[in-house]
């Protein structure tokens, strides 16, 4: 998507989005000063979003570098970086908001996987403080981190579908009831998701949970269509590799919480603008034929 389309689709929902939002907020009763920035809301997540799609790594070159280089054009009242960085905690809420508008469709089927947001070296823990409120210790196939946690759930279109950011020491299994609030049909998932628990509380609500099985557990018949559906869970971790080395979802340079949010949320946003996403490419006679199967 060019800047200029994804700044449209931006500008038009915070056109929509702020006088809703303005109504809803509640008052002291003493009147406050509410000074204008030069940068408007729909620029400041436009430019968010746009550095997670472009080529560079680090937020500081690509807003003096090229922003401030080559985008006047587009941006003509463009603020010093430390103005523009201390801006960055209004776009926490709206850029929630406009990430849930930008949620894929159920197909039936849907994939879960979690991934490590590691925020410091395993070494830097003490001397870290940024996030000593709220990031934990975790552990992952690759080992020991200390961050959080990216539960996400897509279909097989590679369409986001629900998101959760939890501590690194939260179980995989525990905000899975929540993410799969609506959706049917068949969810797959690694070992990690294995609960007699979770699979009959999801079995209730029209879904069924498919995974591996332990190597120590007694092997159980399992319909073709399954297996062939959990050789395909690759799918996600295609966008766990996709979300962390081209929209650079995770790095250590954060200084405050909220601005760490808010470049996971605006990642996560410029996934869903990316034109060609993984994809199973099942038409709609194999997605029936796959979500009516027994």
């Amino acid at each position: 998507m060019s800047l200029e389309d994804l700044y449209c689709d931006v500008d038009d929902f915070c056109r929509w989005f702020l006088p809703a939002w303005h109504r809803q907020l509640l008052t002291g009763g003493t009147r406050q000063r509410k000074r204008t920035s030069r940068l408007t809301l729909g620029e400041i997540m436009t430019i968010l979003t746009y550095f997670h799609q472009s080529q560079y790594r680090n937020f500081k070159a690509f807003y003096l570098r090229h922003l401030c280089r080559h985008c006047r054009g587009e941006f003509p009242n463009l603020l010093s970086y430390n103005r523009f960085v201390a801006l960055i905690p209004t776009a926490l809420l709206p850029m929630c908001i406009y990430l849930h508008t930008r949620r894929g469709q159920d197909t039936g089927i849907a994939f879960v996987d979690a991934t490590s947001l590691v925020v410091c070296h395993n070494r830097r823990i003490h001397s870290h403080p940024v996030f000593k409120q709220v990031a934990r210790r975790g552990k992952t196939s690759m080992g020991w981190f200390y961050g959080f946690k990216l539960h996400r759930v897509v279909n097989d279109r590679g369409e986001l579908l629900a998101f959760r950011i939890t501590p690194g020491n939260v179980d995989d299994r525990e905000p899975v009831p929540e993410l799969t609030q609506g959706l049917t049909g068949k969810l797959i998932g690694d070992r990690g998701y294995i609960s007699h628990r979770l699979c009959h509380e999801l079995w209730e609500r029209g879904l069924q949970l498919i995974t591996k099985i332990r190597r120590n557990r007694q092997n159980k018949r399992m319909p073709m269509v399954d297996k062939l559906l959990l050789r395909k869970r690759a799918i996600i971790e295609t966008i766990n590799d996709q979300i962390k080395n081209i929209q650079q979802i995770e790095h250590t340079r954060h200084r405050r919480v909220v601005n760490a949010m808010v470049n996971v949320l605006a990642a996560l946003v410029a996934y869903t603008h990316q034109p060609c996403k993984p994809s199973l490419n099942l038409s709609q006679n194999e997605l029936k034929m796959l979500t009516c199967s027994e």
